[in-house]
């Protein structure tokens, strides 16, 4: 679950990095698209706002599904301990 995440806080920082290089180049260059840089670098920001939540709800989720897998684990061993060596 947590690879998706980042999967998608890749692809928001990478288009965010494209926003901001598109600031920096002149209207000539961009016909039918919008010049100015202020909108450009306000893309930017969003996208890398976005980038940076995505990029924080992966690790929190990869971090609650390691507690889960090690209290199941700890839980299988107490279980086991509880019942004793069998023989």
């Amino acid at each position: 679950m947590s690879r998706n995440f980042y999967i998608l806080a890749a692809t928001l920082a990478f288009f965010a990095m494209v926003s901001a290089g598109m600031s920096l180049v002149p209207s000539s260059f961009q016909p039918g698209l919008p010049a100015n840089g202020t909108l450009w670098r306000t893309v930017a920001l969003l996208l890398l706002l976005g980038g940076l939540g995505a990029a924080l709800i992966g690790v929190m989720s990869h971090l609650f599904e390691q507690v889960d897998r090690r209290s199941e684990q700890a839980r299988k061993v107490a279980r086991h301990r509880r019942r004793g060596p069998r023989g």
